[in-house]
């Protein structure tokens, strides 16, 4: 199954480097397939360089698809993260 969610990206410089990275880390770390779509884009969300790419910035509006086990509240958990200000964690 997939989950699918939309988030709006809180952090300040929105997903670039430490934000970026944090993100990532996350999506690694649980183990499942994220997609991660804005701007007319659709990466790899466990890609840095990948996320990198797309240009992300505050207040833009990203979608996401999770695949595996659990997807619903991993989705959950990843979309509460892009909207949280990863600039200060």
């Amino acid at each position: 199954m997939t989950a699918t969610r939309t988030a709006t990206v809180g952090s300040a410089t929105g997903l670039h480097a430490r934000p970026a990275a944090l993100f990532v880390k996350a999506v690694t770390g649980s183990g499942h397939t994220v997609q991660i779509s804005a701007k007319g884009k659709s990466v790899n969300a466990a890609s840095l360089l990948a996320l990198m790419s797309i240009g992300i910035g505050n207040g833009d509006e990203v979608s996401l698809e999770v695949s595996g086990e659990n997807e619903a509240a991993v989705a959950d958990e990843l979309a509460a993260l892009l909207t949280s200000d990863l600039d200060a964690a």
